[in-house]
This record gives structure tokens, sequence and C-alpha cells, in this order.
């Protein structure tokens, strides 16, 4: 916890007439911010190195990144003694913009190590596509957007969180559109940016709204002052609310705020893709739950319906989009994923709507970050089987993926369960334990309605599942081509590999956020 420091001078005409003043100056808690701070110094480290750098030598940088992402996700080993915060109130120690709690520290996790393989995936993409991609701005864009994003679960104030949004939002905005001379890549970013900047002044509004109502931007004295609003503001409160959720929903890639989302994966680099597709969602449902569950939970009957409204929406569209893409000439694996994506997005929604109808949040909020942690790990798995894929198959169409067990094996076997895991289905034990937990809170909130939908789409979800993963093990059209796997693209694959497998072995490491308190 950081300390207030006195004054260390008055004058001798104040002295004895004036008592000590409080200094609004504080000592920073160091060990609370390294995480997002590391990320970011690193990445001005390699942005200024790569002026100096032989093109050679780019490789340097990339490991750098990675070295830099790694030591981040360390830094979170220290904070596990206990909650910690900085940049507290003056005279109210407990009212702070930055808090290192459960919450935060899993959220971290997830983010950096999101963003750590998806260094890992663009170390290879760097590597083939050197004269499109520029190494040294491609990582300080990565490293810039992960502190960011690592910086939003800690915020604890409305003015912190929208900053961290941003942070994490800019530099992705240019990492979709870094690929030089491709207008795809360029049309996707535009769309990506023009709509997220929507998105954010709306979100900015409501914020505003809430202000005038409460006079305050920290989360935790919102959600005293919201409850003794006067009558005369309670409809401006209410608008605020609800403006306030739609950045964050965009974020999630929440039905109507998706329409970014396969054009935006398709255009992007792959390991952007696969960064959005992790880190973005983690953005997005992490500042929902913090608006939502900590700053606004008297006002559970206007978010709650909506996110239930939201998360069946958002559930059905992504899943029926997904399902749609077989009659399409194309049929690309990265488009799937994206559809997929969105789907996957809706049941994330569901404990947070039901946050807002039981007695028990705390469980709720548990269960989503569960099952973003199953989905973290098996989704990155999925996008770096499809970047071994897509250095030989530029097109990268689920058709490339026929026979995928004839020249690899092993490859094959690990995304025919990463795409099990995402279905719910055994030996996928972890994405089929994820489901039922997120399915169980919906019944015990009394969503009965929100537990069958997402029944329904869990079962047009495995079609499509099913279809790809069936495929790998036909026979290929054609001699089998074999895959010569890069180090990095190696790792990254057998990364994810062996936290999915050890995830289904031992479910428990993930499951028990579901029944203890992370705030």
């Amino acid at each position: 916890m950081s300390s207030l420091a006195p004054t260390t001078a008055l004058t001798a005409a104040q002295a004895p007439t004036q008592p000590l003043a409080e200094s609004v100056v504080q000592s920073v808690d160091w060990l609370a911010v390294a995480p997002p701070t590391i990320a970011a110094v690193v990445g001005l480290a390699v942005l200024v190195t790569d002026l100096f750098v032989d093109d050679t030598k780019k490789t340097l940088l990339g490991w750098t990144s990675v070295a830099g992402l790694a030591l981040s996700l360390l830094a979170l080993v220290p904070l596990l003694d206990g909650d910690r915060a900085t940049f507290c109130l003056s005279g109210s120690p407990d009212v702070c913009s930055y808090t290192a709690d459960r919450f935060t520290l899993v959220i971290q996790f997830m983010v950096l190590g999101g963003a750590l393989l998806a260094a890992l995936l663009s170390m290879t993409a760097l590597k083939d596509y050197h004269r499109e991609l520029p190494a040294g701005e491609f990582w300080f864009l990565l490293l810039s957007s992960a502190a960011g994003a690592a910086l939003l679960p800690a915020a604890r104030d409305l003015a912190t969180l929208v900053v961290a949004l941003e942070v994490a939002s800019l530099p992705a905005f240019a990492l979709v559109g870094i690929r030089h001379g491709d207008k795809r890549s360029s049309e996707a970013a535009l769309k990506f940016f023009l709509s997220s900047v929507t998105a954010t002044a709306v979100s900015l509004l409501g914020i505003s709204f809430v202000y005038a109502t409460t006079g305050t931007l920290y989360l935790t004295q919102i959600a005293d002052r919201v409850q003794n609003v006067d009558g005369q503001l309670h409809t401006v409160t209410q608008t605020g609310v609800v403006l306030t959720l739609i950045g964050f929903a965009f974020k999630t890639a929440a039905v109507p705020f998706h329409f970014w989302v396969p054009d935006t994966y398709v255009g992007a680099p792959l390991p952007v893709a696969a960064y959005l597709s992790v880190v973005g969602k983690a953005v997005g449902f992490s500042g929902l739950i913090l608006v939502t569950v900590v700053a606004l939970p008297s006002y559970a009957d206007v978010w709650g319906p909506a996110l239930a409204a939201l998360a069946a929406l958002t559930m059905t569209v992504g899943n029926v989009g997904a399902l749609r893409q077989r009659s399409t000439r194309a049929y690309s694996a990265v488009r799937l994923l994206a559809w997929s994506s969105v789907g996957q997005a809706g049941y994330l929604l569901v404990p947070i709507a039901a946050a807002a109808y039981t007695d028990d949040a705390e469980r709720a909020i548990g269960s989503t970050v569960a099952y973003a942690l199953m989905y973290a790990a098996v989704n990155l798995g999925a996008f770096a089987v499809a970047a071994l894929v897509g250095r030989t198959r530029t097109l990268n169409r689920v058709s490339d993926y026929r026979g995928l067990y004839a020249s690899s094996p092993l490859t094959a076997l690990l995304l025919g369960f990463f795409l099990l895991c995402l279905a719910g289905l055994p030996p996928g034990i972890i994405g089929l334990f994820a489901k039922v937990t997120v399915f169980s809170v919906a019944v015990d909130a009394g969503l009965g309605w929100l537990a069958v939908v997402m029944a329904v789409n869990v079962v047009i979800a495995l079609f499509y599942y099913l279809q790809w993963t069936a495929l790998l093990f036909r026979a290929p059209e054609g001699e089998p081509e074999p895959h010569r796997v890069p180090a990095p693209l190696t790792l990254a694959i057998a990364l994810t590999g062996i936290v999915g497998i050890a995830l289904s072995g031992a479910p428990q490491l993930i499951l028990r956020f579901a029944d203890t308190a992370l705030f």
C-alpha cells in the first residue's frame, strides 16, 4: 500500500499558527505496478535499439520482447502474498486508482501470457515477411498494447480505466494495418479504428453522466454514492450506465458491436489476430466486470438484462456466422476462428449477466475468469497451428487442413484437441467443465432461458468444430506436404498444448476460481 508523505518544509510564519498539512505527493508502490511497467519500458528500449541494429540481427529484438514479457509475468509472483494498492486518494488510503488484488493478478497473467505467445508467433511471421513487417515498430506496438491491457484490470477509477483501454487499443489499430502494401490489412485497420473510436466516444459520454450524478470517478465511491442519486437525476444515471457499457461491449465483440471482427482478423497479420482474440477480449471483459460488479452493483436491474440479452444474441450470431462459412468459396480458417470467438464471447458474458441476479456475484465472476483462462489457452493453440499451416498455404482455408495428420501427426492431434476443447467435448475436459460451470451459474441465477439458449448454441458449434476436426484425419489430396516448424512456433504450439492437456488432467487449477473470492 502506498504511504502519504508529510510535507518536508514550512515557512517560519506558518509553523506556529498552522497545523502540518498532508502532502499530495505519494510514494509509488513500484512492486505493484511492475508488470505493466516492465512491458512498457522494454517496448521503449526495443524501439530505440532498432535504430542501431543491423537488419540481419533484428531477431534479437524479438527475443528481447519475449524476455520482457516473461519478466513481466515473473513480476506477478511477489504480488501473490496479498493485495497491494497505490495512487490512493489523499486522506482515504482505501480509495485508490491502482489495486493489485487476485482479480488483477489473474487477468494480468492471462494478458501477459497471451501477449508472450503472440510474440512467439510473431517472430516467425516477421522472419517470413520481413519486407512487409517493420520489426522495431511491431515489437514496440505489441509491448505497448500489452502494457495497457495489463494496466486495465488494476484500474479502480474510470479515468485510469479509459486511459488503459486506449493504451491497449491504439497500438492494436496500428498492428492490424502494419503490413506494408496490403490493402486488406489497411482496410481492416481503418474499420477497426473507426468503430472503436465511436464506441469509446459513446462510453466517455456515459462516464461523464455518471460523474455528473456522483461527483467522483473512483469505482468504490461511485458504488456508494450512486445509490443516493437524486430522483430527478435517476434517468441520467441509467443512461450513463448503458452508454458506459457500450465501449467495453465493443472490445468483447458482443453483438451488435461485432461487425469489425471477421474482416479485422483476416486482414491483420495472423499473430495480431491471435493477440486480439485473447488479449482484446480480456480487456473488454475485465472492464465490464469492474464497471458493473464493482462500480454499479445497485444498477444491476439496468445492466443485468442488457448483458443477458447481449449474451444470447452474441453466442447465437457468432455460431450461426461460423456455420455459414461452409457455404463460402474461401472458407477461411481464420475467418471461422473469428466467428467462433464471437460465439465464445457470448458464453463469457453469461456469468457477468448472472451476477446481477444472484447474491453470490463473486462465484459468477469467478466462472467468467475460469472460462476465459480456458479459452485463452486453447484458442491461442488453434491460432498457432493456423500460423504453421499458413506458412505454406497462404489462403489458409479450412480445406488446406485436410490430411494434416499424414504430414504432421502431433500438430494435427493438438489442433483436434484444441477444437474439441472449444466445443466442450472429451478429451477436452477443461472445455467441457468450463461450459458446465457457466451453465450452472446461469441456472442458479434463475436465467433458465439463457441456459437453454447456451445449450442450443453449444450443439450448433459442435457441427463446425467436429467437421474441421474430422478433416484433419481424412486422406490428403495428393502427396502430404511436410511442414517445417521454426523454433518460436514450435515453442508456442508446445506451450499451449502442455497447458491445455494439463488443465484437462487437472481442471481444478482453473475451476477453483469459480468458488473463491477475487476481489
